[in-house]
């Protein structure tokens, strides 16, 4: 009976020792190695303590000084964006501008309905909410969100129209 404990306690010894690591060395800068011939050629220092983790990262590609090389045949290569002239620029800022106005009416006016709704912190009590309070209180902690994130909206598109001008 305790011979059947003493294999597996054996078996997950012996699978512990198999995973031992085997000395580090570091050398120079980052860079570690595990092969004492190495170690010893480079004069690496034996780094003791702990296990070390070594994982290696992208290299960075080094920036190109000369020409881009060509692209192969076959394969397509992005061309930069073409200008656009001042007139057309303008034409798109006043588009920009336009449609930033016409939201910001939308928002104002969804804002004016929710305070209406809001009726000063108490709004009107709707169908099972006379029964059930609690999804009057869900209701009126709902409305004061939005009405929270439409004062956001709003402040955030008149940021966007000061920008535009």
């Amino acid at each position: 009976m305790k011979l059947a404990y003493l294999v597996p306690a054996a078996a997950l010894l012996f699978a512990a020792s198999s995973f031992a690591q085997k000395p580090i060395w570091r050398c120079n800068g980052n860079a570690y190695t595990n092969d004492q011939a190495e170690a010893t050629a480079k004069n690496c220092k034996l780094v003791e303590g702990g296990n070390v983790t070594v994982v290696t990262g992208t290299r960075v590609a080094p920036v190109a000084t000369t020409a881009p090389p060509a692209a192969a045949p076959g394969v397509r290569v992005a061309a930069a964006p073409p200008r656009i002239d001042s007139t057309e620029q303008r034409t798109r800022d006043g588009e920009a501008r336009t449609i930033l106005e016409a939201e910001l009416k939308k928002a104002e006016a969804r804002q004016e309905e929710l305070l209406k709704e809001w009726n000063n912190g108490e709004p009107e009590k709707m169908g099972p909410e006379h029964r059930n309070h609690q999804k009057y209180l869900d209701r009126v902690a709902e409305l004061k969100a939005n009405m929270t994130r439409n004062e956001s909206d709003i402040a955030g598109l008149k940021r966007e129209l000061g920008r535009a001008k």
